[in-house]
Order: C-alpha cells, then structure tokens, then sequence
C-alpha cells in the first residue's frame, strides 16, 4: 500500500509541488505525499469517470506526475484554488487529452512508481455514490481523517502521549461496535470518569490533528475553516 506514513510534514502540499522541480529527490517525496492522501480520491474519480481498474491504477500516478512536471509547475500557483480542487482539475484534463499522454517512463524519468493498493479501492468504490466529485471528496477527507488517526495511534504507541491505545483504538470503531464506559472502564481497572477524561482527551488531539493535515492542503490558513466544513459535508 503506497500511504505514507504518520510523520508531519515540514511545509504544506503546495509548497511540496512548487518544490518538486528543484531535484530529483524533491519531486520524488512530492510524489509520495501526494500518493499518500490523493491517490484514493484521485482512483475512484477516475473509475467513476470511466475507466476500469488497471486505467485508473496507471492513471492516478499519471496526473500526479503531470503535476510535478517541470513545464506544468511554472503555471502553478497555490492561489489558483485548493489544491484538491487543482488536483481534480488536471484529472479532468487528463482524460479529455489522454491521447496525448506519454507513458510514466517517459515523463518520469528516474521517478520510482508508487504501488496503489487497488483492491482496497476497488472495495471502496462499489460501495461509494456513483457521483464522481461526491465520490472524490468523500475519499478526500476519508484520507486525511485516516492520516490523522495513523498520528494519534503513533503518538500513543511511541509514548509521546501516556495511555492504553488499545482503549482508544476500540473507542473510536463505529458507535455500534462500542461497548459501553462501565464495562470498558471495569476491563482496564478505571474509574468511568478516568476513562472519560482520557478519551476526550484523546478526540481533543484527533481532532486537532485532523485540523493539521487539513493546514497541510491550504497555503492560505483563511482557507482552512472552509476545508474544514468541506470535510465534514462530505462525510455527511
């Protein structure tokens, strides 16, 4: 599976896109990053949008390669929008000009192909809106809420944050898979409002982490109170 990691970015997406053209180093972690959060939404738009499993497969490293192409990052700016808004631009355009693509070889010369995890997608996709920009946004903020929930697990499994992550991680299952407080606080030797106390601590941070990688898409913190709403309408 291609998604990065739990680690924090040192400058926003965009400034990661702007900096691709510098070396050969730089464009390939824009490229992973990138592939960590937009490859989902990126492959169930284009299923959406046409094409089958091993077209979209190639098709989502071909947009995002496009992105970093040296000729196509003079004509980027954060200002031009959001930048899952631009990234479902290119999309778009990339299938209205696909006869023109060159293969990833080619335009990507030494970059290394980032796998995608398709069946995860696929899986996905049957049971996502037939809509293809509905369908994007909800595998948007899917992304970034799973990136953030990958931070606070490493955060409590490192032991920068004190506490059982076994708790948590089955607190924040679906509400009815849930069990209730008394029961779990009896299993792990809390009180009921130890164990509250701990929890909504925990959802505190989650959400501030989720805040965080929503800062990570904007160049202009304005923006991030409308990404935030934007989030939480497409999971609506």
């Amino acid at each position: 599976m291609c998604a990065a990691g739990p680690s924090r970015f040192p400058t926003t997406r965009w400034t990661l896109i702007l900096a691709a053209g510098v070396s050969a180093q730089a464009r390939e972690e824009a490229l992973t990053q990138l592939m960590g959060v937009y490859w989902k939404p990126l492959y169930i738009f284009l299923r959406r949008r046409g094409l089958d499993a091993a077209a979209a497969e190639d098709a989502v490293q071909d947009v995002l390669l496009l992105v970093l192409e040296r000729n196509a990052l003079d004509k980027v700016r954060p200002e031009r929008g959001r930048l899952r808004a631009y990234l479902k631009t290119v999309a778009q355009n990339y299938l209205i000009n696909r006869h023109e693509q060159a293969t990833a070889q080619k335009r990507g010369g030494a970059a290394k192909a980032v796998p995608i995890d398709t069946a995860l997608a696929e899986r996905l996709a049957d049971v996502e809106t037939a809509d293809p920009d509905l369908a994007f946004e909800r595998a948007w903020a899917t992304a970034l809420m799973g990136r953030a929930f990958a931070r606070l697990r490493e955060e409590y499994i490192s032991g920068e944050r004190q506490g059982p992550w076994e708790i948590l991680e089955t607190m924040f299952q679906p509400s009815a898979a849930v069990p209730g407080y008394r029961d779990l606080a009896k299993a792990n030797g809390l009180s009921v409002p130890a164990l509250k106390a701990f929890v909504h601590r925990a959802r505190l941070r989650y959400r501030e982490l989720v805040r965080e990688e929503v800062e990570h898409t904007v160049e202009n913190p304005a923006e991030i109170e409308g990404e935030m709403s934007a989030l939480l309408e497409a999971l609506a």
